[in-house]
């Protein structure tokens, strides 16, 4: 039975800070009743900013918003626009790739927690947005409590997405930016599995991204498609969880599960997300991501570890 404050009103804001001259945008959701529960940092993938991606709202489809899902259950919610997309700043001629996302995230935490009384964040990254959390978690393990990395790629092997994604890889070289519209949002719930996501989280998911962004970086592409491995996983040192949806074509399963074996920490698991595939907050099954999130996120630290 959900309390009141789990039907509050959740409220945003608005917030910027510096990677060196690099103007970052970050969006707030707090916790109406108080963070209890923790900081939740919320990473994008290659193709959209973090507002359409996380807070999202759909007509007659409730929780659309994941940060306000997460708030109202006591979570202090944050997201941002990696440099390049949304609103953060795209001036520099570079291609930004995995790499940087992380940088960003090294400015975007140090803000987060500067703002909070949080000693650690929860992280969660999708697709490259993953990949980008988990270098961070390499390079910054102090700052991760527990870390979540959905939709995610090790080596490539064995994706049929990423396989036809090197066709265009040429293409990606010669260019910074490639562009994106409706069509090609909507292309994400095709390519797949077609009938994973109603057409009108489809359609809203696609107003909201165009409203922010005609193109996108191809640095994250370029990296998926030429340069994987990016990530070591003996060296992610957080409690991990790896999601992996059912139809996903970004994230070959045994790739994934010879990855998992590799992270040092006990204190990790695998889901498979039944009838889901690749952008797991915009479909039909979002609240099983949303929930298998959840417990993972509010687990408590082991009081015996042998």
């Amino acid at each position: 039975m959900q309390t009141a404050v789990e039907h509050s009103p959740v409220s945003g804001h608005e917030h910027w800070t510096h990677k060196g001259d690099v103007k970052l945008f970050l969006w707030h959701k707090p916790a109406p009743g108080g963070a209890r529960n923790g900081t939740v940092l919320f990473v994008h993938g290659s193709s959209m900013g973090s507002q359409p991606t996380f807070d999202l709202h759909v007509p007659d489809r409730p929780d659309s918003s994941v940060m306000d899902w997460f708030a109202r259950r006591g979570f202090d919610t944050w997201c941002l626009d990696n440099e390049g997309y949304g609103r953060s700043n795209k001036s520099r001629p570079i291609n930004y790739d995995i790499s940087n996302g992380a940088d960003d995230l090294e400015t975007a935490t140090a803000y987060v927690l500067a703002q909070s009384d949080a000693k650690q964040l929860l992280v969660y990254g999708i697709s490259s947005g993953a990949l980008k959390a988990a270098l961070f978690a390499e390079r910054h393990p102090e700052r991760v409590a527990r870390l979540a990395l959905d939709a995610f790629v090790w080596t490539g092997k064995g994706s049929p997405t990423l396989e036809e994604r090197r066709k265009r890889l040429p293409e990606f070289l010669t260019k910074n930016r490639r562009p994106i519209d409706r069509a090609f949002v909507r292309s994400i719930f095709t390519r797949d599995h077609p009938g994973t996501a109603d057409e009108a989280t489809i359609s809203a998911f696609a107003d909201a991204i165009v409203a922010l962004d005609d193109s996108v970086p191809t640095g994250t592409y370029v990296d998926m498609c030429s340069k994987l491995p990016l990530v070591d996983p003996a060296r992610i040192t957080a409690p991990t969880i790896v999601m992996r949806g059912e139809f996903d074509g970004i994230a070959g399963i045994d790739d994934l599960i010879e990855f998992f074996k590799r992270l040092p920490n006990p204190d990790k698991q695998f889901a498979v997300m039944a009838g889901i595939s690749h952008a797991s907050f915009q479909q039909k099954n979002f609240l099983t991501a949303y929930h298998i999130l959840h417990a993972f996120f509010s687990l408590p630290e082991p009081v015996y570890r042998g």
